[in-house]
């Protein structure tokens, strides 16, 4: 389906001491959206609830709520329906109709997981990393929402928790988290401090890895990451002994040329910030 209107870079989240140069206001700015010709972030909407967003009418409405408490659990779409995926200590997995605005159960993960990531890739549900009640989780997890059935491929060499993963036709990109190499970790001692920005990548047909860019001077943890044009945007924090919200930095990742492209500094500190692409109306 064609997309219509301009994709757009947007940054949710809640702001605070925004360098804008906007008009004083006493509410906090929820949602920025970036200009890439000018290189700088602009406001998209204020004073909005989180529940969902209708871009087109600059407004929130409220959706049915989940069946079950989840914590940490993740939101993936595929062809027009939302699916949330496990959560701390869960397997179940709850499909959102848009239609029907209401959730429904669909087949669980064959076991709770917890640190793991998910994405969608060529109409599947992919599931890597984390742990079980029993073990760290070396495999990869599909799912068919058609058939409605999990499947386990292949077992993974190193083991990956709290990345974050996006795709690109065949290839799943793993960026951020922390990775370890089991038969490198039987004669070495993991360093529980060791911190640096990765960008691994999957391929869903050959089950081939591959090891791309590594950034040790940012942060893996804790970041945010969005797919938009030609690259992946990501949002995480300079390493160093007095890194804070104030060390934020906002770069990109070519998944063309394989190299990596700074900005200048997010200009807002800000909590529970999203990066996401959308398709914006021309008129916004």
């Amino acid at each position: 389906m064609r997309m219509r209107g301009t994709a757009t870079l947007v940054a949710v989240g809640d702001f605070v001491g925004t360098c804008l140069d906007l008009a004083d206001q006493d509410e906090l700015w929820s949602m920025l959206r970036y200009g890439e010709q000018e290189q700088r972030w602009k406001p998209l909407a204020n004073n909005l609830p989180p529940d969902m967003v209708n871009v087109r009418g600059n407004e929130w409405t409220h959706i049915a709520s989940l069946n079950q408490k989840r914590a940490n659990f993740k939101l993936v779409a595929v062809n027009g329906k939302l699916y949330a995926v496990g959560g701390h200590g869960l397997s179940t997995v709850e499909c959102y109709g848009p239609e029907q605005d209401w959730w429904t159960c669909v087949s669980s993960m064959p076991d709770p997981l917890t640190e793991f990531s998910a994405c969608e890739c060529q109409g599947m549900i992919y599931v890597m990393g984390g742990y079980t009640a029993r073990d760290r989780n070396m495999s990869v997890l599909r799912y068919c929402p058609t058939s409605d059935m999990w499947s386990v491929l292949h077992t993974c060499s190193a083991h990956v928790r709290k990345q974050q993963m996006l795709s690109v036709e065949d290839i799943i990109y793993l960026v951020g988290g922390y990775t370890r190499e089991l038969e490198r970790a039987e004669h070495t001692r993991a360093n529980p401090a060791e911190d640096a920005l990765t960008v691994q990548s999957y391929n869903v047909h050959t089950g081939e890895w591959l090891q791309l860019r590594a950034s040790v001077s940012k942060s893996g943890l804790n970041l945010t990451c969005a797919l938009h044009n030609d690259g992946i945007y990501i949002m995480s924090r300079d390493v160093g002994p007095r890194t804070s919200l104030e060390h934020r930095v906002f770069l990109k990742y070519n998944v063309f040329s394989d190299a990596w492209e700074a900005f200048r500094r997010f200009p807002a500190l800000g909590h529970n910030v999203l990066l996401c692409s959308l398709y914006l109306p021309n008129s916004l």
